[in-house]
């Protein structure tokens, strides 16, 4: 019996900041992943967020330049428009 398993590609999106850092509940409601303080909230403590590939429980992880964040197969990058 041969089985075949197939692992789609996750899909990358540019989150743009012009300060030195975010935080991470702010950096869900930019990017829309939540509508509100409280969605980020609930969906951080929720354990649905990995930030550098590792589970975030911390609502005010400061993320810079270059740090990610997934949220459901998406992987957001944080990139600095004023570098």
């Amino acid at each position: 019996m041969k089985v075949t398993v197939r692992v789609a590609k996750k899909k990358r999106k540019e989150v743009s900041i012009t300060t030195d850092f975010i935080r991470l509940d702010a950096a869900l409601k930019l990017s829309g992943v939540a509508g509100t303080g409280g969605q980020a909230k609930a969906i951080i403590l929720d354990e649905l967020v990995k930030v550098n590939g590792e589970k975030c429980l911390q609502r005010g992880k400061k993320l810079r330049d270059g740090d990610n964040f997934e949220f459901e197969r998406v992987i957001y990058e944080i990139v600095n428009a004023n570098f």
